[in-house]
């Protein structure tokens, strides 16, 4: 069995690290094969490439397939897959995020691919865009959706959102949360002379936040909370893990209000430090209004850190209320927070309730396992050899 996955960026992300994964984890099963498409790994968030470097011949990487809706190079990218998948006869696509899931798919149903798979790892549309831009998606996701054998979600709120917009029946959908290594999360520890490096003190209460910086992340309101988080909890510390196009704007607004001795901005950090980072910390705090499964909630689940997250797509499937973190509407989050931050045993006993969750849910080898099953189902259904 061939299976060939395509996907925008190979930049640092929670939907890339799954791809990543699927193909390198599936490719030693008997049998099985697995490669790669992506488009070129630009921005300011880092890439991925280099996980290929043992297996280059896995990665295939075409110029054309950018991020940017820009008709011409669309068209490009959508004529080279379709000559790709031609000339490779790969029995699977299996297709991630907005503009590789939707030239994609059609380039696959064009080309002859039986089964076409697309996981959902966020919303293509929705109320965090203007109505031009979700009306093109909506239709575009529509249109892809009609060749679509089946969806893979990473939380039941993406199912919910595409059936609702007529997009596939509920057959069609099987949810596989997103996992990841679990053993260097489990094992990350709290390290007191790398918070004194990172600028935290042992007596503060250093608040995580893990995610690009860029718009509808929840940096912003943050920002705009801090002051009155900080008169009502003085020991708090924010620490704002990653890059992006955002961070010189965000750094000088911090400034502006003389608020640089509260914030600590690490820039972006490397996947293999995200553990230690998070263990740095003693609450982890999710701002984002577009999300499917935010792969920083379980992560901090595992190291044992709770969290406080908006009730967004999937957050409420990871953030159980109370017993995991803390879910909130976007103007009730600041309550949770201080409750947490002002009570030592509350942490610790959502800590190890999380911890246990995301051992029960999220190993990279129950994503693996799963995937592999769905795989085989459709090749089958559709008649095509193991």
């Amino acid at each position: 069995m061939r299976v060939t996955h395509v996907i925008t960026r190979l930049v640092i992300g929670g939907a890339q690290e799954n791809t990543v994964a699927s193909v390198l984890g599936l490719q030693g099963r008997p049998d099985f094969q697995t490669d790669l498409i992506a488009g070129p790994a630009t921005g300011p968030e880092g890439s991925l490439e280099d996980l290929f470097d043992n297996a280059p011949r896995l990665l295939t990487r075409l110029p054309a397939l950018v991020r940017p809706v820009n008709p011409w190079q669309d068209f490009l990218a959508w004529r080279a897959l379709t000559r790709l998948f031609r000339a490779n006869r790969p029995d699977i696509v299996h297709t991630h995020s907005g503009k590789a899931g939707v030239l994609g798919r059609l380039a696959a149903h064009r080309a002859g691919v039986r089964v076409i798979v697309h996981t959902i790892h966020g919303p293509s549309f929705g109320a965090f865009q203007g109505a031009a831009a979700n009306a093109l998606f909506t239709a575009a996701e529509r249109r892809a959706g009609s060749v679509t054998t089946h969806f893979v979600s990473v939380a039941d709120a993406m199912t919910r959102q595409y059936l609702a917009c007529g997009i596939g029946s509920q057959k069609q959908y099987t949810r596989i949360f997103s996992g990841f290594p679990l053993q260097p999360f489990l094992a990350a520890r709290r390290d007191d002379s790398f918070r004194a490096r990172l600028g935290a003190a042992p007596t503060e209460i250093v608040v995580a936040m893990v995610a690009r910086l860029f718009k509808l992340k929840g940096h912003d309101e943050l920002i705009s909370a801090a002051p009155e988080l900080l008169r009502r909890q003085p020991n708090l510390k924010f620490l704002i893990v990653g890059g992006g196009a955002w961070r010189k704007r965000l750094e000088e607004r911090v400034r502006g209000m003389g608020l640089e001795k509260c914030f600590i901005f690490t820039g972006l950090v490397p996947p293999a430090e995200i553990p230690r980072h998070l263990a740095a910390s003693d609450i982890v705090l999710h701002l984002s209004r577009r999300e499917g499964l935010a792969r920083v909630l379980p992560q901090a689940l595992a190291v044992g850190r709770p969290i406080v997250a908006l009730d967004c797509d999937g957050a409420g499937e990871v953030c159980l209320n109370n017993e995991t973190g803390f879910l909130a509407a976007p103007d009730q989050w600041m309550e949770p927070l201080l409750g947490l931050a002002s009570d030592p045993a509350l942490r610790e006993r959502l800590a190890a309730r999380g911890r246990q969750f995301v051992i029960e849910n999220f190993s990279v080898e129950t994503m693996l396992e799963k995937l592999y099953q769905l795989y085989l189902k459709l090749t089958q259904a559709h008649g095509i050899p193991g």
